[in-house]
């Protein structure tokens, strides 16, 4: 069994809906008013945290002119662009962070965020954030995942483009360092990730294969596979939150939107409860349906020690009577009393 995680107390197993993430990144698009908004709206939504990003351009990269730090891939949202700009653009300002853990204490909602070095980590915890997550572009960086470890906090790890051993490795420094609260995210790196493959049987390989809570990090469009994650066990989902794509921002393309993410917590809730809780087979809606099965009544009227043949008891419903399957058991033998015709057939109608 995963060891428990409990972030601000909300406990994230399996008999809990799914612990449900709004992540912001760089869907503030440089406004901290547009910050605070987004934090509310999704609060509003019904989500159980919020999730920020904390690095500055200069801790994620160097500004150079070399072809290793521009984006070529003709299918990135992000074609062209240098590494330097790109962070420059969607980095979220350390001196905006004390602001943004008060307003959502104030409006109740959990901030945390995702460090990319060891100085967001000293800011983090200086505003005594309540968990971690690494993102999978970071999961390779063992040292920043020892670093947070030791704060013995929970810590939430994506796992897009890792291997099983990397993923293996990444666990391993965590609970070496101290961390026994750890979470993984199945996540396909790609954005926006095509829904075709999002592999989500990965959640129940990744339950397998380790011994933590496993949910989703999902950047599909739309909603379909944090749902369908539910069903395979997912016990946090992480989905990208803008206040309108039509704003653009570098992430607003596979970001959903206030009513989107509203409707995907009540449906995930809704398939999370449709799942049962107690591992019972049949449900309690059913109870009183089981009166209108077959069973096996009299259909004539027959006096006291009548051989039973089928012209005496058919297969009827409701089902008060004795099962079907006592048919065999109940022909050729003699009633113990006088019958009516609509009598149940029971183990004292016959001898």
């Amino acid at each position: 069994m995963p060891s428990p995680i409990s972030i601000n107390g909300r406990a994230i197993i399996a008999t809990n809906s799914p612990y449900i993430i709004a992540e912001v990144s760089a869907n503030h698009n440089g406004s901290l008013d547009r910050a605070f908004e987004t934090i509310k709206a999704a609060k509003n939504a019904g989500v159980d945290a919020v999730k920020i990003q904390t690095y500055t351009p200069d801790t994620m990269t160097i500004d150079v002119d070399n072809e290793d730090f521009f984006i070529r891939d003709k299918n990135s949202l992000w074609k062209d662009r240098s590494l330097y700009e790109l962070y420059g653009k969607a980095f979220t300002p350390f001196e905006w962070h004390a602001a943004l853990f008060e307003f959502a204490k104030k409006e109740s909602i959990t901030l945390f965020s995702s460090p990319f070095d060891e100085t967001a980590v000293d800011l983090l915890e200086s505003l005594d954030a309540p968990a971690y997550k690494i993102a999978s572009f970071e999961l390779v960086d063992l040292p920043l995942i020892a670093y947070i470890a030791r704060l013995k906090k929970p810590m939430l790890m994506s796992t897009g483009m890792s291997s099983m051993s990397e993923i293996a490795d990444a666990i391993e420094t965590a609970k070496t360092n101290g961390c026994s609260q750890i979470a993984i995210f199945h996540c396909i790196s790609s954005y926006p990730a095509p829904l075709a493959e999002s592999n989500l049987r990965a959640i129940k390989l990744l339950q397998q294969e380790f011994d933590v809570e496993v949910g989703l990090s999902d950047h599909t469009l739309g909603p379909i596979a944090s749902i369908v994650s539910t069903s395979l066990g997912a016990t946090v989902i992480e989905k990208h939150f803008t206040l309108a794509r039509a704003d653009g921002g570098v992430d607003s393309a596979f970001s959903i939107e206030p009513n989107e993410m509203a409707a995907l917590v009540q449906d995930v809730s809704a398939a999370h409860a449709s799942l049962g809780g107690d591992g019972s087979f049949r449900s309690n809606a059913e109870g009183g349906n089981k009166n209108f099965r077959r069973s096996l009544y009299f259909i004539a009227d027959i006096k006291e020690g009548t051989i039973i043949t089928n012209e005496h008891i058919k297969r009827i419903r409701p089902g008060f009577g004795l099962a079907p399957k006592f048919l065999p058991n109940v022909l050729g033998k003699k009633t113990t009393r006088d019958i009516k015709r609509g009598d149940r057939v029971t183990t004292c109608s016959f001898a």
